[in-house]
């Protein structure tokens, strides 16, 4: 432990000379982050670092990146999923690959020079987004040939190939990312900051009234920080009948690291794998 709101589990036997055989999945949320380190040749979990409620999500980002050793290792890939207030998903019947500047009018929180491009071809669009200056500077520094996407990215992998109308839910100590998916297309997104079970409670009905769930039919699927029977899974539960949590792909990777804790803690990190 060398935050007290983070934990790092590592496998006894990893072995960071194998690093050119890893990945290295980050996942940078507007108040935490997390990272992967799965070896592709024996597609095992080797290590997983979580630090909650970060009050300065930049500034926390960049120093770890520049102490941590395992994240100045040689990996063969490196995926980065990060949250930004700056991120518009636009169909691709009306992206212009010709004219991006237009679309960096519609952001107006603090933003780098930098504007990324990610198309989610399953669901028929194409996220484009820039990042805050200092992650920006940090990632560009210490991790030159990551890959870059929307945090939505992992969230929208693990709903693919959904044949019914699902909301997915994904957690952090202090929010939660809200996706809402009909077979292949999204049909609505958004990021929350709860303080209680009385202020989820709220965001909860206002997305149930305004997309007018059917909250029989509608499958609701739960990653991160959440538990059966906490306040919140209660508070779901009054309203929804069909409820699961989203576990990381056992038959892809072997994930017995996470094996003394709650697999879909880290379901969306892990998932990044599988985003292209």
């Amino acid at each position: 432990m060398s935050h007290k709101n983070s934990i790092l589990l590592v496998d006894p036997e990893f072995d960071p000379s194998t690093a050119p055989d890893c990945n290295l999945l980050l996942k940078i949320t507007a108040d935490s982050f997390s990272y992967a380190i799965i070896d592709k040749t024996s597609n095992q979990l080797k290590a997983v670092y979580d630090q909650q409620e970060c009050r300065d999500i930049a500034r926390d980002v960049s120093t770890k990146l520049k102490n941590d050793s395992y994240l100045n290792l040689p990996f063969k890939d490196i995926k980065v999923a990060v949250y930004t207030e700056n991120s518009i998903s636009v169909p691709n019947a009306l992206f212009d690959a010709q004219n991006l500047d237009q679309y960096a009018k519609f952001f107006t929180e603090e933003q780098s020079d930098n504007l990324y491009i990610r198309p989610f071809s399953s669901y028929g669009f194409t996220s484009i987004f820039t990042l805050h200056r200092f992650i920006d500077e940090a990632l560009a520094d210490s991790l030159l040939s990551c890959k870059l996407f929307d945090q939505l990215a992992p969230v929208l992998a693990m709903a693919k190939d959904q044949s019914q109308k699902s909301l997915i839910l994904d957690f952090t100590a202090v929010s939660f990312n809200a996706v809402v998916t009909d077979e292949e297309k999204m049909i609505f997104r958004n990021y929350y900051e709860v303080e209680n079970t009385e202020e989820f409670n709220y965001y909860l009905l206002f997305i149930i009234n305004q997309l007018e769930l059917n909250t029989k039919e509608c499958h609701v699927q739960l990653s991160g920080i959440v538990h059966e029977n906490d306040h919140y899974y209660q508070c779901i539960a009054k309203y929804f009948k069909n409820i699961s949590f989203n576990t990381p792909l056992s038959d892809q990777v072997d994930h017995k690291i996470l094996d003394d804790m709650p697999a879909h803690y880290y379901s969306s990190l892990l998932a990044l794998d599988i985003c292209e």
